[in-house]
């Protein structure tokens, strides 16, 4: 299930996004992964959502909406195609969000923790492999060395290097505390944007992120940790 969650769909799902929607904006919208992540922690772990979550997760939902007004303003792209950007995205956060909330489970937490994410990634190949040669053919190699790089980027501190940091983080503070990552992560990534991708900021896009932000930092501070495990009497 890790393997599929995280390294199949929810990879697809944010890649595909980007072809319409440019990259930072979906790192924007991923701070809202905390959303599903309180909701199916509430299903499958029991954990409690205070009202400071639910007015946070809302205040950061209108700083979302008024970025996809300017992206559907002044983008060349439809309204259909930047709406599909957005599902694609939303595909992805509640993709995410279900690998978080599975290798949180107890079953998961049995297993030795490198061992369990090195077999998760290897499944997330495979399945990869097997879905990219049914759909687009063999691989093709690009020998530009920027193509070079962003794979080897992508592949060790995209993915090997980055998810033990955050998965073992998640397992020593909890994923609320873990959470507050989401809201570095949209600021290095729309800076990057503007760098690399020509994202224009006006009031709009600005406004936009700040509310998102905001919002976030209540909701996460909001966000109620699970309840203290019954000590187990003795004997």
């Amino acid at each position: 299930m890790l393997g599929l969650f995280q390294f199949t769909l929810n990879f697809a799902f944010v890649y595909n996004a980007e072809a319409y929607i440019t990259s930072g904006l979906v790192a924007v919208m991923f701070a809202l992964l905390v959303v599903p992540n309180a909701v199916l922690g509430r299903i499958f772990l029991h954990q409690p959502i205070t009202g400071a979550f639910v007015l946070g997760s809302l205040i950061a939902a209108i700083g979302v909406a008024l970025l996809f007004a300017h992206e559907w303003r002044s983008s060349p792209a439809t309204l259909q195609q930047v709406l599909l950007g957005a599902g694609l995205t939303v595909g992805g956060i509640l993709s995410a969000s279900a690998a978080n909330i599975t290798q949180a489970m107890e079953g998961a937490k049995k297993q030795p923790f490198l061992a369990l994410l090195a077999w998760a990634m290897t499944i997330g190949v495979l399945i990869n492999t097997v879905f990219a040669l049914a759909t687009a053919g063999p691989p093709q190699f690009d020998p530009r060395p920027s193509y070079t790089m962003g794979i080897l980027f992508l592949g060790l501190a995209g993915s090997v290097v980055t998810f033990p940091l955050y998965y073992g983080l998640v397992r020593k503070v909890g994923a609320g505390k873990a959470a507050y990552s989401s809201v570095i992560v949209p600021v290095v990534a729309m800076i990057l944007s503007t760098l690399f991708e020509g994202f224009v900021w006006g009031p709009l896009p600005a406004a936009g992120a700040v509310v998102t932000l905001v919002g976030m930092v209540v909701a996460m501070r909001g966000r109620a940790t699970a309840p203290p495990r019954r000590a187990t009497p003795e004997p």
